[in-house]
């Protein structure tokens, strides 16, 4: 079977990642990949991955990786214990996390370092059988961001 990809996009803490949830266990009667991009960088964030760790089936297995996704996630689809569906939650911390790792106010190996890396998650995701859905913020109809970093997530995110 081809792959199939679903993109489910929202404001900030509006539901996304539950209904992504719902939409996933649709899709597979097989086991599900959990992919928590998220990083407990103070309290708050610690206390969001608890919540989301807690409120995921415990059947379902979870990678948590915040940047290098394709490298990681590749050998996880094929064989045994593949799964028949993959979550990935969330795009927007995902691309925030690779701006942070590679700072620079130069806007160019910005784009260049997350493009490649989201060239590669996306031939991952055609090459495989998995439905995948993806989960991200839309931060196209906020304010602009008034620091260079903020445009160029704001930017990153919109292409």
């Amino acid at each position: 079977m081809a792959s199939r990809l679903f993109l489910v996009l929202g404001g900030v803490r509006s539901g996304k990642s539950a209904f992504a949830e719902s939409k996933i266990a649709t899709l597979s009667e097989g086991p599900i990949l959990y992919v928590a991009t998220g990083v407990a960088v103070d309290d708050d964030m610690t206390e969001r991955i608890r919540l989301h760790r807690e409120s995921r089936p415990q059947e379902w297995s979870t990678l948590e990786e915040p940047t290098k996704l394709a490298e990681k996630l590749g050998p996880m689809l094929t064989g045994d214990g593949a799964p028949g569906a993959v979550i990935i939650d969330s795009m927007d911390v995902w691309v925030a996390n690779l701006l942070m790792e590679n700072q620079s106010e130069n806007k160019h190996p910005l784009e260049e370092i997350v493009t490649t890396e989201a060239e590669q998650l996306l031939k991952l995701v055609v090459d495989s059988p998995q439905a995948f859905v993806f989960v991200s913020s839309e931060v196209g109809l906020s304010l602009v961001p008034t620091e260079p970093l903020g445009r160029h997530f704001q930017d990153l995110l919109g292409t």
